[in-house]
């Protein structure tokens, strides 16, 4: 595997684990279909989360947020509706959310930033 792919798979770990510590449920990581790719799918009481996980070593190429752009939450949006096809029944809503992982030099040094409701 690829050093970057190591370091997002790390950082959607870290992501998921810290989404479930503010009480949301994840029920996938890394969900796949034809259309692409969720990191992350959560459960926030009956609103269904599909968050865009983005992980970089530092900030000299800038946030991780800031490479979630308007086509890629589209693009998670499309995602979204696959999932609940697939999941009939799981929740009323649909909220997209974001989470930036900024790796420190050691995991007491990481830094996860959360947008809720990114794609509305």
């Amino acid at each position: 595997m690829a050093k970057k792919d190591e370091t997002g798979r790390h950082g959607e770990a870290l992501a998921a684990r810290w989404l479930e510590a503010r009480g949301l449920r994840v029920l996938d990581v890394n969900w796949r279909c034809r259309e692409g790719e969720i990191d992350v799918v959560a459960l926030d009481g009956d609103e269904v989360v599909v968050v865009e996980v983005k992980t970089r070593r530092g900030t000299g190429w800038g946030h991780p947020l800031e490479a979630v752009t308007p086509v890629k939450l589209n693009r998670l949006r499309r995602l979204a509706g696959a999932w609940l096809e697939a999941h009939p029944g799981t929740g009323r809503r649909v909220r997209i959310d974001a989470v930036g992982v900024v790796l420190g030099r050691s995991p007491a040094d990481d830094v996860v930033s959360h947008v809720r409701g990114a794609g509305a």
